[in-house]
């Protein structure tokens, strides 16, 4: 009977004694340390808008359930990073050697698409005929538009 009760607590030891061996190897301060990244946006290092060139203009296809021509941009920014930026909105003029201004904002159907160019900056063209949320697409505002007319002003 003792010899088979000392050989279980040897075992259990000896598996006692593995698993704080290796607890000790893993510990958190022994792993590499592992630069910061930025959240979503890497190539922006925190900063709020990029200026690039374009490169090229495409049209890509979303992921599956969705069914469209979305049209993109390859850029090149200032610091020689290159990305590929969505292109909000209806109509553009935006082509090769354009300069533009990149914003964080991913296309959610296009696979690497995590930035979105911003209407109405340096060379990329406002969308026409925008009236409501205008600010988004770079449209200022319409002559002798406004929301709200005073009561003692309006017409009949």
């Amino acid at each position: 009977m003792w010899p088979d009760s000392l050989l279980y607590f040897n075992v259990l030891l000896a598996t006692c004694k593995q698993s704080a061996n290796r607890r000790l190897r893993y510990k958190k301060s022994d792993k590499k340390y592992v630069k910061p990244s930025w959240g979503r946006t890497p190539i922006l290092k925190k900063s709020p808008q990029a200026k690039g060139i374009v490169t090229r203009v495409v049209t890509m296809t979303p992921k599956k359930p969705n069914s469209a021509i979305r049209h993109v941009a390859k850029v090149n920014l200032m610091n020689g990073l290159r990305l590929t930026a969505r292109l909000p909105g209806r109509g553009y003029l935006c082509s090769k050697y354009n300069r533009v201004l990149i914003e964080g904002g991913r296309a959610n159907d296009l696979p690497g698409v995590g930035y979105t160019v911003i209407r109405g900056a340096y060379d990329f063209s406002p969308v026409v005929g925008k009236i409501k949320r205008r600010s988004i697409y770079g449209v200022s505002r319409p002559n002798g538009y406004t929301k709200f007319i005073r009561r003692s002003l309006r017409r009949i």
